[in-house]
């Protein structure tokens, strides 16, 4: 299951930069996962301060 990131987000771009597929991006309010290119590695969810990405 590919990760999403939760309103928690509080769009600091750690998780960006951690991802090895380049998957997310900053979207209008907050960063967001394309899910299609997302291969569940979990970096994203190690880095975030908040919390936000978690698998669905």
């Amino acid at each position: 299951m590919a990760y999403k990131i939760s309103d928690a987000c509080v769009s600091c771009g750690a998780c960006a930069s951690e991802c090895p597929v380049s998957a997310i991006s900053q979207g209008d309010t907050q960063f967001v996962i394309d899910e299609s290119a997302c291969i569940e590695c979990g970096n994203c969810a190690n880095v975030c301060p908040v919390g936000a990405p978690a698998q669905e």
